[in-house]
């Protein structure tokens, strides 16, 4: 039986431990070949040591010299239940670039903090990326705790920052647990020094989570990589499932076509199967013949992605030079490269604080939300749905480097649009909306384009726009409130203006008025 496979990525601080972690863990499982061993012990002797885990990851001559990480390390290992893959990235802010690269495969993640320092800035950030990325499960580890005495008491309070701190962001499945990665308490075996924590080890954790219901087998999405055409009598597609499941004798369509057909054959590792899923390498054979090419999409039949070549994206910028509105660059998503700009950057995102600021451009590791146009429409999901049809790469088309990459939100128009017809109002409805003047601007701008978007619909009475703003410790809210003339019910919809952007709280009030049909 093969064993399932899980990607794992370590992040934290310069010196939290993160390649000790790593280095402990493979020791104590008997994950690493004597040769390497013998390596490392001799290198460790160099620098007065008996073994330094930590060189293990470490491989490169500056990493050793600096005792820091630097690139990305990937090292793998086995238990009798899984395969790992860790990938070891660095922590120091300048290199957020690589923590992206390295994380954004990753089923599970582990963000070190430093017991003696508890939550900082570049915990925050690593905490947001794991968010932005939509890693499904993510394991904060407080390592260093031999040094403050092996505290329950330390440990509590820096749960209790990191959970503040994990409140604003959307994490799916999310653990903290302390640990010493230098003598080896709860990592393979639980120690006697944390008898106050009846969690499990980080060996069992990696060992029992449970991964297989976070693949997406529901959307068949299958880019044709390559056509297969050995000779006059058989022409089949190959690449990778991204996502879902084929069985022989289904219908397909092929996008952006839009024509259909149905399976003939799924051949996998040279046997021909009955199914087929995610993340097989197969070649499929259709039933009639169709014109398909490379960066093409075959999906099953009233179950297609989105298709446009103007949508919304949070972008990692990885160049020295910042980025360019307008200025011509390289897309690569999936099996497709097309030529695309950026149209707008809407705002760069402060991921110290989670604020977002106003900016002209973004600069090396700064993240920002941009609408993209492409030469050639893109075949996608949004990211949050779909990471393997809603991530892609950005290349500078002259010096053919990677100098950023994205996450797919949603279509522009899906964005912007309700109805592409006139809407008329329910006769007889006020709809009120109030803001308190100069507390927050962003609420009256707001009302105005709510007004804008209506008057777009065809709406044109009874529109009076106000919003009323209430303010608590933890989050800010802007209700819209809608009446009726002559009668006393009342609703309201209730936005998180500190989430949200002004395009967002204007759909979500119209999408509300159709619901609650103030709007035919």
């Amino acid at each position: 039986m093969e064993l399932e496979l899980v990607r794992l990525t370590t992040a934290g601080s310069v010196d939290d431990g993160k390649s000790t972690l790593i280095g402990r863990l493979l020791f104590d499982c008997n994950a690493i070949f004597q040769d390497q061993l013998e390596a490392v012990k001799k290198a460790s002797k160099q620098s007065g040591q008996e073994i330094d885990l930590s060189l293990i990851t470490d491989g490169l001559a500056a990493e050793r010299e600096q005792k820091i990480t630097i690139d990305v390390a990937y090292r793998y290992f086995s238990t009798k239940k899984r395969r790992f893959i860790i990938s070891d990235v660095p922590g120091h802010e300048q290199y957020t670039r690589n923590m992206v690269t390295g994380a954004s495969t990753a089923d599970i993640a582990l963000i070190l903090i430093d017991a003696r320092h508890g939550v900082i800035t570049q915990t925050k950030r690593h905490l947001f990326v794991a968010s932005l990325l939509s890693i499904p499960h993510i394991l904060v580890v407080v390592n260093k705790i031999d040094d403050v005495g092996y505290s329950q008491e330390v440990f509590e309070k820096i749960k209790k920052d990191v959970l503040q701190c994990a409140s604003r962001l959307h994490m799916e499945d999310f653990h903290i647990m302390p640990i010493s990665a230098l003598k080896g308490d709860m990592v393979v075996h639980r120690g006697t020094n944390l008898n106050w924590y009846q969690g499990s080890t980080l060996y069992d954790y990696l060992e029992n989570v449970q991964i297989a219901g976070d693949r997406n087998l529901i959307d068949f999405r299958f880019p044709v990589q390559y056509v297969l055409r050995p000779h006059q009598n058989f022409r089949g597609y190959a690449g990778t499932i991204e996502s879902g499941i084929i069985r022989k004798g289904e219908k397909v369509t092929i996008v952006p076509s839009g024509k259909t057909s149905t399976v003939q054959s799924i051949i996998y590792n040279n046997t021909e199967q009955e199914e087929a899923f995610a993340p097989q390498s197969v070649v499929l054979t259709l039933k009639d013949e169709r014109d398909i090419s490379r960066g093409e999409m075959i999906v099953r039949e009233k179950n297609v992605p989105d298709v446009t070549n103007f949508f919304e994206a949070t972008v990692c910028w990885f160049s020295e030079k910042p980025m360019q509105k307008a200025k011509s660059y390289i897309m690569k998503h999936t099996t497709r490269s097309t030529r695309c700009t950026v149209d707008t950057l809407r705002y760069r995102l402060n991921i110290d604080n989670f604020h977002r600021e106003k900016a002209s451009n973004l600069k090396l590791n700064e993240i920002g939300r941009v609408y993209i146009k492409t030469n050639d429409p893109l075949l996608f999901d949004p990211y949050y749905k779909n990471k393997n049809t809603g991530g892609f790469i950005i290349i500078d088309e002259i010096t053919n480097q990677t100098v950023g990459a994205g996450v797919i939100i949603d279509s522009v128009k899906n964005i912007h649009t309700v109805n592409t017809e006139q809407a008329t109002i329910q006769p007889g409805a006020l709809l009120s909306f109030t803001y308190t003047d100069g507390e927050d601007a962003q609420n009256s701008t707001i009302a105005h384009a709510l007004n804008k978007k209506l008057r777009t619909l065809g709406v044109q009475n009874y529109i009076e726009i106000v919003i009323d703003t209430k303010k608590t410790m933890r989050k800010k809210t802007c209700t819209a409130k809608v009446t009726k003339r002559r009668s006393s019910k009342k609703s309201h919809i209730q936005l998180n203006t500190a989430k949200m952007s002004q395009d967002e709280c204007v759909q979500t009030i119209v999408k509300y008025l159709y619901k609650k049909k103030y709007l035919l």
